[in-house]
């Protein structure tokens, strides 16, 4: 007999394991599942939404399904239309939520006119439908997420303003200097940009937004306002059936809860301390579940799949890439630790007519962390040797990583 295996949440990784497995996948959404790396590219008008869909899955999903319950005693799923679904494997893919700063105006998830999360394809069709040459528009974040909406917006034909509340944008991927070079692209595309900025509230009349408040009383007219303030794993599922949450629901190296019939992977799980919130891990924990779960749930083509020879989720090492349109686009890599450490060894090369930047450092003989912009030649190498955490060749300079391609881009 089969193992029943139901999969809710039809994002990155759930989609995934529905490709490879036989699932039932409960998406909430009510499209097929989508690329969600690409919206800015659908904001933008680069792609239209039917482009970003991912591969079809093995069994027909259940969409615009949300589970409301677990019972894990009776091993049912409860959705909102009042039906049950049994499973013997359940997991949890949940994704994560955008997270709504603390300011005055907003008043629990409900948002005004105007403002905008920027986390499913329906926000980012519902911003597109409102986005006219010369709208006035905010957005509150200067991150990987900030970044892409203002220059989607931008691409629109918008006027954007960019804040962020740091001294930089992209700051948890970008060393100083990176940060500057994109910091001026953006600024090229039509962004303002003002980091070490604090929004302090929204300005409305008859519900509709109207301005952004900042901290020093200065005042950005605004007729949208995009929240791109980060993402927070979606657990309340999770937590109400009594699993063990911390910022993540709690998985071990099979990617297993507290409850050895649930896993859970993705942005919603949190795996030794850890959650990463990017695509690229969700994938890899994806895969390594399908090699994880009871061997009659699996196709012949993963024999070692609940085998106890089978491979075990140990962590993601993920790069995270980025390409910025516009007359001149930018391309973007970082990984790993940019800033060094006292006793690291660092190697930067830059050549300002080209806008390039390439950066890595060394701790002891292994690659701890680079940033690349402008100019990716040199990634997969670098990537790889990063990747492997091998000890560096004693007879090849720092210079080399930098300089050299490995015939990879």
């Amino acid at each position: 007999m089969s193992t029943r295996i139901v999969v809710v949440g039809g994002g990155t990784a759930g989609a995934r394991l529905a490709q490879r497995l036989p699932v039932t996948l409960l998406g909430e959404e009510p499209h097929a599942p989508y690329n969600r790396v690409l919206l800015a590219d659908v904001l933008a008008g680069r792609y239209a939404p039917e482009v970003i869909a991912l591969p079809g899955t093995r069994e027909p999903a259940r969409l615009g399904v949300r589970a409301v319950r677990i019972d894990r005693a009776a091993r049912t799923v409860e959705c909102a239309d009042g039906s049950l679904v049994g499973y013997d494997r359940l997991v949890l893919a949940t994704g994560s939520n955008p997270v709504l700063p603390p300011l005055r105006g907003l008043r629990g998830a409900e948002l005004p006119e105007g403002v905008h999360a920027f986390r499913t394809l329906d926000d980012c069709l519902a911003l597109r439908d409102r986005v006219r040459p010369g709208t006035r528009a905010v957005v509150i974040g200067g991150g990987l997420l900030g970044v892409s909406a203002a220059r989607a917006l931008a691409a629109l034909g918008a006027e954007v303003v960019l804040t962020q509340q740091g001294e930089r944008l992209m700051e948890r991927q970008l060393d100083a200097q990176a940060s500057a070079l994109l910091h001026e692209h953006v600024e090229s595309l039509g962004v303002e940009v003002h980091t070490e900025c604090r929004v302090s509230g929204l300005r409305q009349r008859d519900g509709e937004v109207t301005a952004v408040e900042l901290a020093d009383g200065f005042v950005l007219d605004a007729q949208i306002v995009v929240l791109a303030c980060g993402v927070r794993p979606r657990v309340a599922l999770a937590r109400e059936a009594g699993l063990t949450v911390s910022t993540g629901i709690v998985v071990d190296d099979e990617l297993r809860t507290s409850d050895p019939y649930i896993h859970a992977v993705g942005d919603c799980a949190e795996h030794a301390g850890r959650v990463y919130g990017l695509a690229g891990p969700a994938l890899e924990q994806a895969d390594a579940l399908v090699n994880l779960l009871p061997a009659e749930s699996t196709p012949a083509a993963h024999p070692r799949a609940g085998t106890p020879e089978a491979g075990r989720y140990t962590g993601t090492r993920a790069l995270t890439r980025l390409t910025l349109g516009g007359p001149a686009p930018l391309d973007l890599a970082a990984f790993g630790e940019a800033t060094p450490q006292p006793g690291d060894d660092v190697v930067q090369l830059t050549d300002a007519t080209r806008r390039a930047y390439r950066k890595v450092v060394v701790r002891g003989d292994r690659l701890v962390g680079g940033v690349l912009l402008g100019d990716l030649a040199a990634v997969g190498t670098l990537a790889r040797a990063w990747e492997g955490d091998e000890a560096l060749p004693d007879e090849a300079p720092l210079l080399h990583l930098l300089t050299h391609d490995g015939g990879s881009s």
